[in-house]
């Protein structure tokens, strides 16, 4: 076991993590000037962010730090496979892990896995990606914080599960058991022509909130598991259509059943993605 992060995942431990998210937030929030032009600023120097890839690369047109994060880009800075039976990376990141779900667990780093039925909070829907494939792509600060739908679906259903605010990075999920079926998360599926896959939006420390195009604010922190059923609305999106955003680092795991897609030779554990490019194609 990595010594430092195990140290790491301590520390964590310790800290107030929700009253921290919280914290932080109202300060992402803030409207100051010079506040939130500091905070824009320290984070393009920090994680080395392209803001040349932006809508605007003029920080004052940023009301707050959240604005900026969870910023639009330029037309056709992502382009959209157009092969009918493309799955696409529904963000830019880097994969953490990718593959079959074996005896209804998934791979969370080597050595390490857990439960597709705690991960959704249902056994039942759990039933139903039995031996299908996963993959999990970990959103660092750098990067475009949108999340797009990998393939053409309507939702039908999505679940709000409280959690922990655990980090989501690498080091973390090698130290801690279970970080993605402990932390915060909201549950997504959706129904389409080659069948029904699973966009999982996990947060993570100092994430201040998740926000989706047919809900907005997600996640009010601690409390109750929170399901809705959405199969009498039509919210269909076509492939590559934003569905939500983090407003901080995090990750979004894909689930898709027995037989249904066949992942792309490149997708390897740390490899970079982004949103719009072929990760995988359906086999019907």
């Amino acid at each position: 076991m990595n010594h430092r992060a195990e140290l790491f995942v301590a520390l964590q431990r310790l800290l107030p993590k929700h009253a921290l998210s919280r914290l932080i937030a109202k300060a992402a929030e803030s409207q100051t000037v010079w506040l939130k032009n500091a905070l824009i600023e320290r984070a393009i120097a920090s994680f080395d962010i392209n803001i040349d890839e932006a809508e605007s690369d003029d920080i004052n047109d940023y009301k707050n730090f959240n604005s900026f994060f969870t910023r639009a880009l330029k037309d056709g800075v992502r382009p959209i496979d157009n092969d009918d039976q493309a799955v696409v990376s529904p963000a830019d990141g880097a994969v953490s892990q990718a593959g079959p779900i074996n005896h209804h667990k998934i791979i969370q780093a080597k050595g390490s896995d857990y439960s597709v039925s705690r991960l959704l909070g249902d056994s039942q829907q759990a039933k139903s990606y039995e031996n299908g494939s996963f993959a999990t792509i970990y959103l660092s600060p750098r990067d475009y914080h949108r999340v797009h739908i990998p393939a053409a679906g309507k939702l039908i259903s999505t679940r709000y599960i409280p959690g922990d605010l655990f980090s989501v990075n690498d080091q973390t999920a090698q130290a801690l058991p279970n970080l993605f079926a402990r932390n915060e998360r909201l549950v997504c599926e959706f129904e389409s022509e080659n069948g029904n896959f699973v966009v999982v939006f996990v947060g993570a420390m100092l994430v201040a909130g998740i926000e989706t195009v047919w809900g907005g604010f997600e996640t009010p922190g601690r409390g109750a598991i929170r399901e809705t059923d959405f199969s009498d609305r039509d919210l269909s999106y076509k492939k590559g259509d934003e569905i939500g955003r983090f407003k901080f680092g995090s990750t979004v795991i894909l689930l898709f059943p027995e037989d249904g897609i066949r992942w792309q030779d490149s997708l390897m554990p740390q490899a970079d993605v982004q949103m719009g490019e072929k990760i995988a194609v359906f086999n019907s």
